[in-house]
């Protein structure tokens, strides 16, 4: 066991930062919210229920993930925005990628949206995947918005940006950032 006596209470629309050092527990912590695990003890409620009486599909639908190492697939720029999203239109992604602050550099690639981005998004650099995973997370429209480290591989201007449009969030989306640095 990683985490002992945590009783936390985060209003919906809010933005809530857990910091701590490596080891800390940020990452079981992100795992329990996820459903990745199962807590041992102790209950986890959404909305005033229990996590696992929420269906499944209902809560992943509910929820976005922009994890610090992201995965691309070797589709387009549009489809991994899009992915796993049948109902996402050509305007929910570019509307995601305007949100994301990732419409300038696809804007800026060879064919745009329709640039395929290569095996593990090959084609772009790591900032941009995550910029890429933020859209894709934007796109699905979460009530709650998960980032783990989401922009540890951002220069600090675009970091600047996606902040903004965190911010452009605030009472609309739950946004729980999980890092390292307090300043993140």
């Amino acid at each position: 066991p990683v985490l002992h006596d945590i009783d936390v209470d985060i209003p919906a629309g809010s933005f809530v930062g857990i910091v701590g050092h490596t080891g800390s527990g940020k990452s079981t912590l992100l795992s329990l919210l996820l459903r990745f695990y199962t807590a041992q003890r102790g209950h986890i409620r959404v909305d005033g229920q229990r996590l696992e009486a929420v269906p499944e599909a209902a809560f992943r639908d509910a929820v976005g993930l922009v994890p610090q190492e992201p995965y691309l697939m070797s589709a387009s720029v549009r489809e991994n925005i899009a992915m796993g999203r049948p109902g996402v239109t050509e305007e929910d992604v570019q509307a995601a990628a305007r949100a994301a602050r990732a419409d300038d550099f696809i804007a800026a690639l060879p064919q745009g949206y329709d640039t395929r981005l290569g095996e593990g998004g090959a084609r772009v650099s790591t900032g941009q995947k995550q910029l890429l995973a933020m859209a894709r997370a934007l796109a699905g429209a979460p009530r709650i918005l998960f980032l783990d480290e989401a922009t540890s591989n951002i220069d600090s201007a675009t970091e600047q940006r996606v902040g903004e449009a965190l911010a452009a969030l605030r009472g609309r989306v739950t946004v729980v950032a999980i890092a390292h640095r307090l300043s993140t």
